[in-house]
């Protein structure tokens, strides 16, 4: 997969993991692996370009005397997704295309 559109892709799953509750690194990992395999090496990178972006803050809380960072979805990583939502029908168009079968194919085989 292209790296640009699986970065765009990981950094939704990762806003939409904190969507509607605060969570940690381990946390959110956890959400997403149903849908797509993500490391914390992968990860990571990922909350600190979110934080730079200004998508999500981050909010240091004690938890078992460590201290665990916390990630909040801001109104930009709503629109982030707001976003992805509006674009994703020209992404399933693209792909229709990409993998139609041509009338000339279909005659061949």
């Amino acid at each position: 997969m292209d790296i640009q559109l699986k970065r765009g892709l990981l950094d939704v799953c990762v806003l939409a993991a904190i969507k509607n509750t605060d969570s940690y690194g381990y946390q959110i990992i956890k959400d997403i692996k149903p849908y797509v395999v993500i490391s914390e090496s992968t990860l990571y990178p990922i909350l600190k370009r979110l934080e730079a972006s200004e998508c999500l803050t981050v909010k240091p809380l004690e938890h078992n005397g460590r201290l665990r960072k916390y990630y909040h979805i801001t109104n930009a990583g709503v629109r982030r997704i707001a976003d992805f939502e509006s674009e994703w029908q020209e992404i399933v168009s693209i792909y229709n295309f990409v993998t139609r079968k041509d009338s000339n194919e279909n005659e061949q085989n």
